[in-house]
């Protein structure tokens, strides 16, 4: 349960239909089994103790006293499990039968939650044998227990941890307009556990799956969605086990034609964090029944997925389709500027790099939209100190094989005199003399547009900017920065699917997978026999970590030690702990004293929910202190 975590699981135990003892022990085996594995938090299938498809034997006192005895043998003989648990059975109140869902812990039920919504079309017909769940909530007496809770809407909160709250609803309750986990989650629940029978026809699993990562999403909870199995399959329906764990649209696990346990984790402190942050997300006052449990704080196992990286799909699809997104948003927002301000020419500093490469491209696709000619992209190769040949090789190809104009301008004697002029001896490498090119560069870009009438376009990345890794007023500076919310770890990818994309040019694939090769450098600094010597991330540290470091710390406000936790957790044998820690360290330390740099941006496209725009999602003292932060740093090891 440290960092939030809390260990959860669907299960789908054996079920044989009618047969409370068999059920029972099934129940209190698979509830041993999820114990066992730190699960603190279980769901059960709907109606499990009895099975769902017992049809007119609900109306028999012999099954409904079968289901009260089982119920009472798993309690009795799962009383010492640190863990709660949702059981499903029938249950008799005031002369008329719910479908309800019981919550045990330690021994005692804490609730009973009825079915508040009963399908009676197609291959189901409930309300034949039950009511459903009326609007006010009440007590009921139970196995010698008296004043157990009964009704729609509780809420089950934790004493330890105040943030593990849940709340149930049974199958259909899911599937309509309106569910009560809307409510519930209203009034404080960040999970929602829910007990079903949902049988397989074709397609039903697609939509299912679906509609839990949705509902998760818009109500930026946990929900934990677990469906009886085979031994249900009788007369016309078969059950599958559907079980699904999803938070806040994402889905974490699933299992399907199988029976056991499908266990992940739900963090309920970046739930509560995201919700914080909506400031349209429905709160209402309380008036739902809170029962609080016990349970005992540890720190959580984890096994859910967590990408190493988080800005990049791991499925091929789905990540051209996000490379295809991106290039239409960003040349959109290009195309829109151009056309405003009446501009004849895009200007940018072809480098041979990948920033520049990408910024070329998308200001390609703005001018073919507007149905202007390539000539009409200005691409300018500025060689210094530290050029190589193969980049200034390849950003010659590129322009050339975008039909774009190059124009070949070195920058070197420039510099040079520059240096002489502010006295400073062109021999110290410092960062004047790595900047004064930046500078330089910036200013010939500049001068350029104003002779073509033109638009310089920012080539720098999201992660650039997170860690200050710009030259201000030079490289920091232009009319629009089309990269500006794009982390480094993706732009590769768009590089590469334009490269590969059907139709595209030979020569141009040749170059681009050239440039994708090429070590990530600013070339400030004079090259060794022809080769590169300044390698970024060999001096602020890989990308791949900073962009993992930049979503978790930024986009989900997580402390410092839990995003070294799942650091360590994403990159085990790629990076050892200690190595992860350096450069987290570096991380902090650059994004709070470059913060400057971010307050001043040009305008460029938001394309991701990560943005450091000071306009737009990102607000933060330019003078910040880092201090806090920095004493917990200071705890990890």
């Amino acid at each position: 349960m440290k960092d939030g975590f809390i260990k959860v699981a669907a299960g789908t135990p054996e079920v044989r239909v009618a047969d409370t003892a068999f059920n029972a022990q099934s129940t209190i085996t698979i509830m041993r089994l999820a114990a066992k594995q730190g699960v603190k938090l279980l769901i059960l299938p709907e109606l499990g103790l009895t099975g769902y498809t017992c049809s007119d034997l609900f109306f028999h006192d012999t099954l409904l006293d079968g289901a009260l005895a089982a119920l009472q043998e798993v309690i009795g003989q799962t009383a010492g499990l640190d863990m709660v648990t949702a059981v499903g059975l029938p249950l008799a109140v005031d002369g008329v039968t719910y479908n309800v869902a019981a919550v045990i812990n330690a021994g005692r039920v804490l609730g009973l939650v009825p079915k508040a919504h009963l399908p009676n079309y197609g291959e189901f017909y409930e309300k034949r044998q039950f009511v459903a769940a009326e609007d006010a909530a009440r007590t009921v007496s139970l196995l010698g227990q008296a004043d157990i809770p009964f009704g729609q809407g509780l809420i089950f909160a934790c004493r330890q941890m105040p943030l593990f709250r849940f709340g149930i609803e049974i199958c259909e309750d899911l599937w309509v307009p309106y569910s009560p986990s809307i409510d519930m989650c209203a009034d404080g629940a960040l999970l929602i556990g829910n007990l079903s029978a949902s049988n397989e026809v074709i397609g039903k699993a697609a939509y299912r799956r679906q509609m839990v990562a949705a509902h998760s999403g818009k109500l930026c909870c946990g929900y934990i969605y677990a469906s009886c199995g085979a031994g249900e399959s009788t007369t016309d329906v078969v059950f599958s086990g559907h079980d699904l764990i999803a938070e806040n649209g994402a889905m974490l696990a699933e299992q399907r034609f199988m029976q056991g346990l499908l266990i992940s984790e739900l963090d309920v402190f970046r739930l509560d964090e995201e919700r914080r942050r909506l400031q349209t997300y429905a709160h209402q006052s309380a008036a739902t029944a809170v029962i609080p449990f016990d349970t005992a704080l540890c720190e959580t196992a984890l096994t859910r997925p967590v990408s190493s990286s988080p800005f990049v799909p791991h499925d091929e699809q789905v990540r051209a389709e996000r490379c295809e997104e991106i290039l239409r948003i960003t040349a959109l927002g290009l195309k829109t500027r151009l056309a405003h301000v009446g501009s004849k020419t895009c200007v940018i500093g072809l480098s041979g790099g990948l920033d520049s490469t990408l910024a070329a491209l998308i200001a390609a696709q703005a001018l073919r939209e507007l149905g202007r000619p390539a000539s009409d992209l200005v691409a300018v190769t500025m060689p210094c100190f530290g050029t190589t040949a193969r980049t200034k090789d390849n950003a010659t190809a590129m322009a050339q094989a975008m039909g774009a104009t190059l124009r070949t301008i070195d920058i070197s004697a420039a510099v040079t005199q520059h240096l002489s002029d502010i006295g400073h001896d062109i021999a110290d490498h410092s960062v004047t003399y790595e900047n004064a090119q930046a500078r330089m560069r910036t200013m010939v870009l500049m001068d350029i547009a104003n002779q073509t009438n033109g638009l310089v376009i920012g080539t720098g990345d999201l992660s650039e900017l997170a860690l200050g890794w710009c030259t201000y007023n030079g490289d920091h500076m232009s009319m629009y920065a089309v990269n500006t919310s794009i982390p480094k770890t993706l732009v590769r990818y768009i590089i590469g699917y334009q490269a590969h994309r059907p139709g595209q040019d030979p020569k141009l694939t040749a170059v681009l997978d050239d440039i994708l090769a090429t070590p990530i450098s600013p070339e400030l600094l004079p090259a060794k026999d022809g080769q590169i010597t300044q390698k970024t991330e060999d001096l602020v540290g890989p990308y791949e970590l900073h962009d993992f470091f930049l979503y978790h710390a930024i986009r989900w406000h997580s402390a410092p030690r839990k995003v070294y936790r799942l650091a360590c957790h994403a990159f085990s044998g790629r990076y050892d702990c200690a190595t992860i820690l350096k450069w987290l360290k570096t991380f902090y330390r650059r994004f709070f004293s470059q913060q400057f740099k971010r307050s001043c941006l040009p305008d460029g496209p938001k394309v991701g929910t990560v943005v450091l725009s000071p306009r737009g999602d990102w607000r933060m003292p330019s003078d910040a202190c880092l201090t806090t932060w920095q004493a917990e740093l200071d705890t990890l090891h």
